[in-house]
């Protein structure tokens, strides 16, 4: 007998933020609005395609805000919303929880 019940809330939660880049995408703007080539450079084997599709669902989810500035040529920056804000604490335990258990290089 199962009495374990996954909260759907919790899944989808779950979901989003392990889908590749999306946590990585968060942790770049914690420092502040970016612009895509700025959030682009940060991360390595992002491509552009993955990065635009990534900032559109992330936006809709309400984690990112897109804000253009009608100046020549027109500036687009990305930044956290109040939701996006929120997810700061959790990636800094991850961030906390990698430095203790997570080996990099030759010593893996």
């Amino acid at each position: 007998m199962n009495d374990f019940e996954m909260c759907p809330r919790f899944e989808k939660a779950v979901d989003m933020l392990s889908k590749r880049w999306v946590a990585l995408i968060v942790f770049v703007l914690m420092k502040g609005p970016r612009r895509f080539g700025e959030i682009e450079s940060c991360l390595s084997n992002l491509s552009g395609k993955v990065l635009s599709d990534r900032l559109k669902e992330m936006e809709n989810e309400g984690i990112i805000q897109r804000t253009v500035y009608p100046e020549m040529p027109v500036r687009i920056e990305y930044s956290l919303t109040s939701k996006g804000i929120a997810l700061a604490p959790i990636l800094g335990e991850i961030g906390n929880w990698s430095t203790d258990w997570i080996e990099i290089g030759a010593n893996k």
